[in-house]
């Protein structure tokens, strides 16, 4: 009884809650989103921005999350062009430095933006830190994967999540949410 308690409760401390002041639909977005690339040149919500708006991916980690490099090399083969014909353009967001995202990029030619947040600001102005790794612990700061799509004024028109950083919205989701906004 005792391990089965155990495993219950592990199971519920990872599922993914997130704090009650999470960004949701409707919100303006909490920052303008001005963090470095992954060739470290400073962006902005408006460089970043399509005609339509943004689809802001925030991943755990591209350096050393599995789940994280599946669903970026996803946007990579072509998933992410109905998004993008769309009018909405992609970004990137996680803990990572400027140079571990250009390693990736790199890497796997992927030349959608990728942007740095270091000290997890805007993870933590849009309420998605994963609270769970303390401080000096391995991923402290990593936010729980959420997708936002975001109109050009700025503005939430849709969140997509799931409840564990193994499972995530499929890009097939994030086409959906958009062509439902028409």
């Amino acid at each position: 009884m005792r391990v089965i308690l155990s495993l219950l409760i592990i199971v519920l401390s990872s599922t993914g809650a997130v704090a009650a002041d999470a960004v949701k639909k409707g919100d303006v977005i909490p920052t303008n989103l001005e963090l470095l690339n992954q060739k470290g040149e400073k962006q902005s919500f408006d460089k970043l921005k399509g005609e339509k708006g943004l689809a802001l991916f925030f991943i755990r980690s591209a350096d050393w999350c599995p789940y994280c490099q599946v669903q970026l090399l996803d946007l990579r083969k072509g998933e992410a062009d109905p998004i993008l014909e769309a009018g909405y353009n992609i970004a990137i967001i996680s803990y990572d430095a400027p140079e571990a995202l250009n390693k990736f990029a790199t890497r796997y030619s992927f030349d959608l933006s990728m942007l740095s947040d270091e000290g997890s600001e805007t993870i933590k102005a849009f309420g998605i830190l994963n609270e769970e790794k303390k401080v000096g612990q391995f991923g402290h700061g990593i936010p729980h994967p959420h997708i936002y799509v975001i109109g050009d004024d700025k503005t939430v028109q849709a969140v997509l999540s799931k409840e564990s950083y193994t499972r995530r919205p499929e890009i097939k989701d994030v086409v959906e949410a958009i062509e439902a906004l028409k």
